[in-house]
């Protein structure tokens, strides 16, 4: 058992390094204190708390707990009488990915990193997105967002805004992020560019489902007009979201 749970351990202290949502499960109570598990959004698990009704309990939590991000405590009915849990969720720092290397991402850049955001500027026009420009983002990546976005991990932890107002660029980019986890993903431009917007995803094969996540017009209504302000109102509706006070 002191193996295992030096394995679990181990494993755990890993994921949280590289930054990989992950999930510990211990039994505070009932005969196998003090057992744990491993859980990770794909459904995978490492080790056991003893009984299989506590595994498939904590399986069948753990969604939960990862679209919210936050631990939970929760109790089982077992056949030697309930048992106390404890889903303790480790996430990443959150990370921004901004479509647009635009006067509206570079302060939303500044906002983000405020508030504990790993940020990354992406724009396949090289002479926007530069570090001249951009000195304050973790990352600046000049390729198409589309091609960066099929290779990147859009998690439940990943906020994407998409700012060009191209709707070459932001389209693809769109498509790849609707069709991932990602907790926020909203698009600049008015109502009457979103209609147009929402029948070329329609066309690129998304649903109304996928579609309707997109937040647009982006950004809280707070009146805003300057690209600071905008940003603000980009940067207060994430919180929103990430909090948990609307979808």
């Amino acid at each position: 058992m002191a193996e295992t749970r030096a394995s679990i351990y181990r494993q755990f202290e890993e994921a949280v390094r590289a930054g990989r949502l992950v999930a510990m499960a211990t039994a505070l109570t009932g005969p196998a204190i003090g057992a744990k598990m491993l859980i990770w959004p794909d459904g995978k698990v490492s080790g056991s708390l003893g009984e299989p009704a506590l595994d498939a309990a904590v399986r069948e939590r753990a969604a939960s707990c990862f679209a919210a991000l936050r631990p939970e405590r929760l109790t089982v009915s077992t056949a030697a009488g309930p048992v106390e849990l404890f889903i303790d969720v480790q996430p990443p720092p959150p990370r921004l990915w901004i479509v647009g290397a635009v006067h509206i991402a570079a302060a939303l850049v500044t906002y983000a990193h405020t508030l504990g955001f790993y940020t990354i500027v992406i724009d396949p026009r090289t002479a926007f997105v530069t570090s001249e420009r951009f000195p304050h983002a973790d990352e600046l990546i000049p390729r198409w967002p589309d091609v960066v976005f099929a290779e990147a991990v859009l998690d439940e932890n990943a906020c994407v805004v998409v700012l060009t107002h191209d709707e070459k660029i932001d389209n693809p980019a769109l498509a790849m992020a609707l069709r991932s986890p990602a907790r926020y993903i909203g698009a600049l431009g008015s109502r009457r560019t979103h209609a147009k917007r929402v029948a070329a995803l329609k066309a690129l094969g998304l649903e109304d489902a996928q579609i309707a996540r997109i937040h647009a017009p982006v950004g809280l209504d707070i009146g805003a007009r300057r690209p600071e302000e905008i940003a603000l109102a980009i940067m207060a509706e994430i919180v929103a979201v990430m909090n948990g006070k609307m979808k």
